[in-house]
């Protein structure tokens, strides 16, 4: 196969998968709810609070860079933090616990009631977003989910599971950056 096929068969499969989650009207239902949850916790005073591992920790550090800095357009600024940006808590929390604990104990110092918990996970497995998801639920905040697959472990503990149902961790997160879009859109609407 030449490149330029390969680009564009990868560019097919891409909008095929959103394709795919846009025609399915839980997930449409999901991403609102969520949404609408992450206006809420503004509203109340909370703030947003999002963990992943890997392509999904630099998911994280996006979804917050656009709620702190801009998403399209001048506001106030919304407190969202994400947990895979402090190196010295994630290597201290590594070395003296272990690595399913790097998210779990962030969210015991950071979080409360009134904020929102966004968990990040393409197998909807990973120990620490398991962990930090089971923090947050103890914690009484209310738990969103972006996953892929069958959702994991991950969709059965989120108050709202947002699934991609591809087995492609790359085109899983490509639907991801396109919900963390979204929500930013509507949060940054709502907020103005």
């Amino acid at each position: 196969m030449d490149t330029k096929a390969m680009v564009k068969e990868i560019f097919a499969k891409s909008i095929e998968v959103k394709k795919q989650f846009m025609a399915d009207e839980e997930c449409m239902a999901a991403v609102a709810k969520a949404a609408e949850a992450m206006v809420e916790c503004y509203k109340r005073g909370g703030k947003v609070i999002v963990f992943g591992n890997g392509g999904s920790a630099a998911d994280s550090q996006h979804l917050a860079a656009e709620l702190v800095v801009r998403f399209e357009k001048e506001r106030k600024s919304l407190p969202c933090v994400a947990l895979s940006t402090n190196t010295s808590i994630l290597t201290a929390a590594a070395n003296d616990y272990d690595f399913d604990r790097v998210f779990s104990r962030q969210i015991e110092a950071l979080a409360g009631e009134r904020d929102v918990a966004v968990a990040i996970s393409t197998s909807g497995n990973s120990g620490n977003v398991l962990e930090a998801a089971k923090k947050a639920g103890e914690k009484k905040m209310q738990v969103i989910a972006l996953t892929g697959r069958d959702g994991g472990k991950l969709a059965s503990m989120a108050d709202i599971p947002i699934i991609v149902r591809s087995d492609v961790t790359a085109r899983i997160q490509e639907v991801h950056v396109a919900i963390i879009h979204i929500l930013c859109k509507v949060v940054e609407d709502s907020m103005s």
